[in-house]
């Protein structure tokens, strides 16, 4: 396994690549945020074969979890720095077993807009390590499937 830089919220705005997609969402924020934080979230990614949590319940800061990809040929363990339960959790990368990155975070955030929808904002940075830089492009064409999966999922256009 390679071991990947911790980050703090700030890593959102400065890493060198990131990825962001913010729909409204059909749904009370409490049933989204219940599908995010389920015993199988992100099933609906095509690219993910599995993501097991690694912590007990209740989840906050210092969950971890486990995420495997289809084929398993990429396995993160992730570490949760942020957690505002119903509303916003991120993590970075603590390691992974490809070595295509130096920092990998993702923040998930669920804001209510009426009883009855919400707003999901998903936000991707990385920092790609040196040799990995040309492979940019199409790690990015794969993580915008994620966005694509989960707007399939929750009926958004």
């Amino acid at each position: 396994m390679f071991v990947a830089r911790p980050v703090e919220a700030g890593f959102f705005e400065s890493a060198p690549v990131r990825l962001k997609d913010s729909f409204e969402i059909a749904l009370p924020a409490a049933q989204v945020w219940a599908e995010l934080v389920g015993e199988n979230p992100l099933s609906w990614c095509r690219v993910l074969k599995d993501i097991t949590w690694t912590s007990p319940r209740p989840f906050g800061v210092g969950t971890t979890r486990t995420v495997r990809t289809q084929g398993s040929l990429s396995v993160f363990d992730e570490y949760f720095f942020r957690w505002e339960e119903g509303r916003q959790k991120s993590f970075y990368v603590v390691q992974a077993r490809m070595p295509g990155f130096r920092a990998f975070a993702e923040d998930y955030l669920v804001e209510p807009l009426t009883e009855s929808t919400c707003r999901f904002t998903w936000t991707i940075a990385y920092e790609p390590q040196p040799v990995a830089r040309l492979m940019t492009a199409p790690n990015r064409l794969l993580l915008t499937t994620l966005f694509r999966d989960t707007r399939r999922h929750f009926g958004v256009r």
